[in-house]
C-alpha cells in the first residue's frame, strides 16, 4: 500500500477541498460504529434475542472506544494517519463479510458478537485517525465550519444504517416469507358459538398440498366479558410457556378452578393455535411474529409473541394467549397479525452489502485522501517515554476535572435512549412498544429522522463557526436532551400513525444534530496541542465510557420500568448536563473565524 506520489499530484493532493474527502470520511468513520452499536442491536432483536441481553452485550461493544487512548500514541507515532485510515476500512469491509457468512451457523450469535469485535476495534482505531486527520488537514477555522458537515455525514451513516439498510433488510424480510394471517378478535357478553378447548398435544396435523403458509385456529375469536382468577390465567400462562419450550405439558386441567383464597381478578383469555402447512426446507427456520396490528388496547397479547418452526416442529402446535382488560365491560374489537420472513437472509445481504460498500470507499480514500504536511510519523527513540508523556500532559490540562466530567455525563440520557429507541419502535403494542415492521422502522429514521438530523448539525456548525462554541453552548445542551421527551409521549399514547411517529423523531433527530456539535467541538478544544490525535482519542474513550455503561443497564432498567416510566428516567438522567456546563471554562473566541495576514 505505497504512497508515493509525483510531485505534481502530492501538491493536487495537499490542496484538495475539504469537500473532496470529509463527508466520505466521516461517512465510513459511522458506517462500522452504527453497524456494532445500533444495527446489532435491531438484528438480534430480528433474530428473538432479549432485551436484556441486547443491552448488556451490544454495550460490552462500546469497550474498544473506551480503551482505544491506550493504542491512539501507537497511531500517533507510528505511521501516517492516511495509512492507518486506508488499512482500517479494508479489515472493516472483511469483518462485515465475515458477519454476513456466519448468520447461518448454529452458534450464530457467539460467532457474529466476536466479528463485531473485530469491527468495533477496527472502528475505533479508524476513528483515531481520522480525527487526527481531520485536525492536521485543516485550520481552527476550517475544523469548526465542518464540524457541522462532519457531525451531519457522521450521522448520515448512522441513519444509513438505521434507515437505508434497516430498509433493505425490511424489504427482503417481507418479500421472503410466508403471507401474514390477520386474526380479528372481539370481546362478546356472550359467545356466539361454543368453543370447546382442544389440548394441542391431541391434535393430528396432516401436511398439506399447495405452497407453504401459516396456518392459525381460530379464523376469528370472541372472548366473552367475565372475569377469571389471576391464578387461574398464571397457571395457563406457565402451562403454554412450557409447551412453547418443547416439554411435555398435561392441560387437562387448564380451566381447573383456582385456590379458594385467590381474591384477585383478571380479564377472560382466548386461545390461538399456530403451526405450518407444511415441513419447510431442511435447516431452514420460520419465525412467526404475533401482536396487535390495531383496534382496542384493552383486548391484549398475554403469551405467546414469537415462534420457531423447522422441518421437525412444523406439525406442533403453538399457541397464543390473548386477554381481555379486566375492567372491559363493553363489546369492543382488536386485529392481530402474524407476520413471517425469511430474516436470517434479510441481514445476510445487508451486511454483505455493507462490506462491499467499504471495499468501495478503500479504494476511492486510497486515491482521494490528501497528504497534509504535519502527516508524518515521528518514528521516536524513546517510544515509551513518549507514550506515557502523552497521558501524562492531558491529565495535566487546566479543569480537566470538570472536562472529564462532561464528557461522561454530557450524553448519559442518550446512552441509553440510544439502546432502547428501536426495540421500543419495533416491539409489540402488548410490549408497550409502537409494532413497527422493520421496513416502517428503516423509514422513520432514514426519511423525516435525515433531514432534520442533517439540519441540526448543519445549523450547530454554521452558528459555532460564526459565533464561537461559548455563545450557543447552553442552546445546543437543550438542544440534545429536552427532544428526548417525544418518547415519552410515544410510550404513554402508543399512536398508530406513522406520520406522528416521523414528526417526534425528527424533532429528536434535528436537536441530536444541533445539540451534538457543542460535544464535538469541546472535545477538539480541550485536546488542543502537541498530542491532538492522542489527546482526542482519549477525550473519545471517556466519551464511549459515558455511553458503554449506562448502555449495559438500559435494557434491565426498561424491563424493570417498563417503556413509559424508562422514557421519564430518560429525561431525569439529562439533568447532570445542564449542571456541568455552567462549570467549563471555553475560550469565547474558539471556533470563530481568525483574519490571517495577507501573503500568510
Amino acid at each position: 500500500m505505497s504512497e508515493h506520489t509525483s510531485k505534481s499530484d502530492h501538491q493536487k493532493l495537499k490542496s484538495r477541498s475539504p469537500w473532496f474527502w470529509v463527508p466520505s470520511l466521516y461517512y465510513a468513520e459511522g458506517i462500522p460504529y452504527i453497524v456494532a452499536m445500533t444495527v446489532s442491536v435491531i438484528f438480534y432483536k430480528k433474530m428473538g434475542i432479549s432485551n436484556t441481553k441486547i443491552a448488556l452485550y451490544t454495550s460490552w461493544l462500546y469497550l474498544p472506544w473506551v480503551i482505544k487512548p491506550l493504542w491512539s500514541p501507537v497511531v500517533d507515532i507510528f505511521r501516517t494517519k492516511r495509512f492507518w485510515i486506508i488499512f482500517m476500512q479494508l479489515i472493516i469491509g472483511g469483518g462485515m463479510a465475515s458477519v454476513a457468512l456466519t448468520i447461518p451457523l448454529p452458534n450464530y450469535f457467539q460467532l457474529t458478537l466476536a466479528f463485531f469485535w473485530l469491527l468495533a476495534f477496527s472502528s475505533a482505531t479508524h476513528d483515531i485517525a481520522a480525527d487526527g486527520f481531520y485536525m492536521l488537514g485543516l485550520d481552527q477555522h476550517r475544523q469548526a465550519w465542518f464540524v457541522g458537515v462532519r457531525s451531519t455525514f457522521y450521522r448520515f451513516a448512522m441513519l444509513t444504517g438505521q434507515g437505508l439498510l434497516v430498509i433493505l433488510a425490511g424489504y427482503i424480510e417481507s418479500h421472503t416469507g410466508l403471507p401474514s394471517v390477520k386474526l380479528p378478535v372481539t370481546a362478546v357478553q356472550t359467545m356466539e358459538i361454543s368453543t370447546r378447548f382442544v389440548p394441542p398435544d391431541s391434535l393430528v396435523i396432516k401436511e398439506e398440498t399447495g405452497p407453504l403458509h401459516i396456518v392459525m385456529f381460530p379464523q376469528k375469536l370472541e372472548i366473552p366479558l367475565q372475569k377469571r382468577r389471576a391464578a387461574e390465567i398464571e397457571k395457563i400462562v406457565q402451562k403454554v410457556d412450557r409447551w412453547k419450550a418443547g416439554n411435555h405439558v398435561d392441560f387437562g386441567d387448564l380451566f381447573s378452578a383456582p385456590e379458594h383464597n385467590d381474591n384477585r381478578n383478571a380479564g377472560n383469555i382466548g386461545l390461538v393455535y399456530f403451526y405450518l402447512s407444511a415441513p419447510p426446507p431442511e435447516n431452514e427456520k420460520i419465525v412467526v411474529n404475533f401482536g396487535r396490528d390495531a383496534g382496542n388496547r384493552s383486548i391484549s397479547l398475554l403469551a405467546g409473541g414469537r415462534f420457531e418452526f423447522n422441518a421437525t416442529n412444523w406439525n406442533r402446535p403453538q399457541l397464543a394467549v390473548i386477554q381481555l382488560d379486566h375492567k372491559l365491560k363493553s363489546k369492543t374489537q382488536a386485529s392481530f397479525l402474524a407476520t413471517s420472513g425469511n430474516v436470517p437472509l434479510s441481514w445476510i445481504v445487508t451486511f454483505s452489502f455493507i462490506a462491499i460498500l467499504f471495499f468501495i470507499l478503500f479504494v476511492y480514500h486510497k486515491f482521494m485522501l490528501p497528504h497534509p504536511r504535519e502527516d508524518a510519523p515521528r518514528r521516536p527513540k524513546a517510544f515509551l517515554k513518549e507514550y506515557g508523556n502523552t497521558f501524562a500532559l492531558f491529565f495535566k490540562k487546566k479543569h480537566i476535572g470538570f472536562a472529564l466530567a462532561f464528557l461522561l455525563l454530557y450524553r448519559l440520557a442518550e446512552s441509553q435512549l440510544v439502546k432502547l429507541a428501536s426495540p421500543f419502535l419495533l416491539d409489540t403494542q402488548d410490549m408497550g412498544g409502537l409494532a413497527l415492521t422493520t421496513g416502517q422502522l428503516g423509514f422513520v429514521y432514514g426519511t423525516v429522522g435525515l433531514l432534520m438530523l442533517t439540519i441540526g448539525g448543519l445549523l450547530g456548525g454554521f452558528i459555532a463557526a460564526r459565533d464561537g462554541l461559548k455563545k450557543w453552548l447552553w442552546v445546543m445542551v437543550i438542544a440534545i436532551n429536552l427532544p428526548d421527551a417525544v418518547y415519552v409521549y410515544l410510550a404513554y399514547y402508543q399512536p398508530d400513525s406513522l406520520w406522528i411517529i416521523n414528526l417526534c423523531v425528527g424533532i429528536e433527530q434535528f436537536g441530536y444534530g444541533l445539540g451534538f456539535t457543542a460535544y464535538m467541538l469541546y472535545m477538539i478544544y480541550v485536546s488542543e496541542g502537541e498530542y491532538k490525535t492522542a489527546h482526542f482519542a482519549i477525550a473519545t474513550g471517556f466519551m464511549a465510557l459515558g455511553m458503554m455503561l449506562p448502555g449495559m443497564v438500559s435494557g434491565y432498567i426498561q424491563e424493570w420500568l417498563g417503556y413509559g416510566h424508562f422514557f421519564i428516567w430518560v429525561l431525569i438522567c439529562a439533568i447532570p448536563g445542564f449542571f456541568l456546563v455552567k462549570f467549563l471554562p471555553i475560550d469565547p473566541e474558539f471556533g470563530k473565524k481568525k483574519e490571517v495576514p495577507s501573503g500568510s
